[in-house]
């Protein structure tokens, strides 16, 4: 049998003496790092640590978490270690502008991307044909005001079903409510049209043309209450001139878009990103 693969994961208030107990107690089961990114957040004084590390098949998670123990009760560590075998699974959910969605299923078609897509979710029928291709369970939920409440209901419900680690806004563009943004924290993650914080809301090409930038981009981040406020992920940007129409904007910014997601997506599910309060923490390769 092949070696195993994990990422442990950590945070704590920082104090001397962190890496060394952790990789000890990893030397002690015959691990070996394969990667190790550490950060160190001065002004809250919170120590961020990710270490992958392959490991003699007959090391399971729980024995690695059981030698970590030790660590994790001396210094406080809010700790994680993940399975790299499992495939997590995740949700999309679209409307009309579908393609951030089909670059996020190509990537996992070749590999590039490490998930399986257990459902896809969406208030228009558009991105049916592309689910059934695939083989992909699809769900047409259209959403009006009176109906919101009962369709999110639906998208937990979902959640549970699949096991679904983690729902995709593949420009779905339907916001979420304040409710459902909290339970999902950190589980959400928004690809928004612009380069954040610059023109939030609807249509932020338009906006962007229409005071003439020099520079338009996107911003994946994870949705939380505040619309268009969560803490990024990622972001990418792409020059353009003044003889640009707005459409030219539209158009340049949909391969930013879905560049930009499946990079975020990416990072989360190989554990790179870490919260660290209204922000991020990413160990990018």
């Amino acid at each position: 049998m092949s070696e195993k693969s994990y990422v442990i994961r950590l945070g704590c208030p920082d104090q001397p003496g962190i890496v060394a107990a952790v990789t000890t107690a990893l030397a002690g089961l015959g691990a070996n790092i394969l990667e190790s990114n550490q950060f160190w957040d001065r002004q809250a004084d919170h120590f961020f640590l990710r270490i992958a590390v392959t490991v003699a098949p007959d090391i399971t998670r729980e024995a690695i978490e059981h030698a970590l123990q030790p660590a994790e009760a001396q210094f406080g560590l809010d700790l994680s270690v993940t399975d790299m075998a499992q495939r997590p699974k995740i949700i999309v959910m679209v409307s009309k502008f579908d393609h951030a969605m089909h670059h996020l299923l190509y990537q996992i078609k070749v590999r590039w991307l490490n998930a399986d897509v257990v459902a896809i979710v969406s208030n228009h029928d558009v991105a049916r044909a592309a689910a059934e291709i695939d083989g992909i369970p699809f769900h047409h939920w259209p959403v009006r005001k009176e109906n919101k409440a009962e369709q999110e209901a639906k998208l937990l419900d979902l959640v549970e079903a699949t096991g679904a680690e983690l729902v995709v806004l593949a420009r779905y563009m339907q916001v979420l409510s304040n409710d459902l943004s909290e339970r999902l924290y950190g589980r959400v993650i928004n690809i928004h049209h612009s380069f954040l914080p610059s023109f939030k809301g609807a249509k932020p090409y338009h906006q962007a043309h229409e005071r003439g930038v020099k520079l338009i981009g996107a911003t994946a981040h994870y949705v939380t209450p505040d619309l268009d406020e969560g803490p990024i992920i990622e972001q990418e940007t792409e020059r353009v001139s003044h003889s640009l129409t707005s459409e030219d904007f539209v158009a340049a910014g949909r391969d930013i878009e879905s560049r930009v997601l499946a990079r975020a997506v990416k990072y989360h599910l190989e554990g790179r990103v870490m919260l660290n309060r209204h922000r991020t923490v990413v160990f990018a390769p």
